[in-house]
């Protein structure tokens, strides 16, 4: 595991909580929308640059 895998999956899980927090919050649903994208790409970059895939 690279570090730079690790820090998507790390900042991908952050945004996750963030969504947590915005739908407990009851925030708009575009911008719960916006960081969920942003979380699902960073997690799947992070995932997609692990070695296991080679």
């Amino acid at each position: 595991m690279t570090g730079l895998s690790s820090l998507l999956i790390v900042v991908g899980l952050f945004f996750l909580g963030g969504v947590y927090s915005f739908v407990k919050q009851k925030m708009p649903a575009s911008l719960i929308v916006l960081v969920s994208i942003g979380a699902a790409t960073c997690l799947v970059a992070g995932v997609m640059r692990l070695a296991v895939w080679n």
